[in-house]
């Protein structure tokens, strides 16, 4: 991914008509764009009428699963729900351990942590060794929160739910309306040190490159540092900076940094969206019917911008992160601006963190990372 991240960036004196170029409509996009919209409403209907909760989870659950091609997209979605219900079902189990013992669930998370991003390494289907590990992690991260187990065992099976339900509605979505493509997802994200073959479940090099066990070592650290110093000065809300750590990191120090441009681009647009519909919108919305109108021209901008390119996509990503997140605390309009300025400082440190230790801790550079995997193959 790292390859197709940093190549046709824009140069200083045209970076105008590369992000036309980037936002150039075509129909494919359409077709993605209202699929992701579609969504996004189904979610926000679903959930303020049933009261499910962790709605902004389901609805940027939409953005994340959705996918250029049918094919690709059912198998996200299936190991999206195996991997979910894995750590879950994990998490529940450690949490007969580690409940009430800080001194046994923050070892744990960090453990978690570290196989998930070794795992998004060596595996040739990555990501879900990612999804896995960032399960177990941001579960027991929320450990303390919880005022007795009963209510935390009842959250995370709601966020089973909220989560399961949302790719659901994504996959159908997906299935009856995404065009059938000529050819498979040619441009999907190779995985990291060799080339698939059909039949490998490791990449070549799984067991004999040091970088692999260096990047889930970063990527542990940063997160891990955010989070004791977030628990440390009492500002849980802040807790964006732990999602960031795990989401932008990349197999390289040039694509991580590049992604966390995209993240900050992302966030300042939406956080933006979601501080001016507090302001002068949700103090006048009474009804379900009107929040659906605002979700619908925000997942629209948001959506227009994930179907585009990998060069671009996170952006869109992220404007729907922080959007959500920031417009979606309850069940009724609140104007509440404090949650839009705590996510955002937790992702600008975030940001900050990961880009401090991937540049001088074992620093990755994509043209070391090309001549390995050149000599593995």
């Amino acid at each position: 991914m790292s390859a197709t991240l940093l190549e046709a960036r824009p140069l200083d004196s045209n970076w105008l008509g590369w992000l036309k170029g980037e936002l150039a409509p075509t129909r494919a996009r359409k077709v993605r764009t209202a699929i992701i919209v579609a969504g996004a409403v189904l979610c926000v209907i679903v959930s303020m009428s049933l009261q499910v909760p962790q709605l902004a989870t389901s609805a940027y659950m939409v953005f994340f699963a959705s996918k250029e091609t049918k094919l690709l997209t059912k198998n996200t979605c299936a190991g999206g729900v195996l991997m979910l219900t894995i750590g879950i079902g994990v998490t529940l189990l450690l949490y007969k351990f580690t409940y009430g013992h800080p001194e046994l669930r923050i070892p744990g998370m960090a453990i978690a942590l570290f196989l998930g991003m070794w795992l998004s390494r060596i595996l040739v289907m990555g990501p879900l060794g990612f999804l896995l590990g960032f399960v177990i992690a941001v579960s027991q991260s929320v450990g303390e929160a919880a005022p007795s187990p009963e209510y935390l065992v009842h959250g995370l099976l709601w966020l089973w739910v909220a989560l399961a339900y949302a790719i659901a509605v994504t996959l159908v979505l997906n299935l009856l309306f995404l065009p059938d493509a000529q050819k498979a997802a040619a441009d999907r994200p190779q995985p990291k040190g060799s080339e698939p073959d059909g039949h490998r479940l490791l990449v070549a090099d799984a067991l004999t490159n040091p970088a692999h066990v260096h990047f889930a070592l970063k990527v542990t650290f940063a997160a891990m540092f955010c989070y004791i110093v977030y628990e440390a000065i009492d500002w849980s809300g802040i807790h964006t900076a732990f999602i960031t750590c795990t989401f932008i990191a990349l197999e390289s120090t040039e694509a991580t940094l590049y992604k966390g441009t995209l993240r900050t681009v992302g966030c300042v647009i939406g956080g933006a969206l979601a501080l001016f519909s507090i302001v002068f919108l949700m103090p006048h919305m009474e009804t379900i019917a009107s929040l659906v109108v605002l979700v619908a021209g925000a997942s629209a901008i948001a959506g227009w911008v994930a179907a585009g390119s990998q060069r671009i996509s996170y952006a869109g990503l992220q404007l729907a992160f922080a959007f959500f997140y920031g417009v979606f605390q309850g069940y009724v309009p609140d104007t509440d601006l404090d949650n839009v300025r705590n996510r955002v400082v937790g992702i600008l440190f975030g940001l900050v963190v990961t880009a401090f230790i991937f540049h001088y801790i074992w620093p990755e550079r994509e043209t070391d990372r090309i001549k390995n995997s050149k000599a593995v193959s």
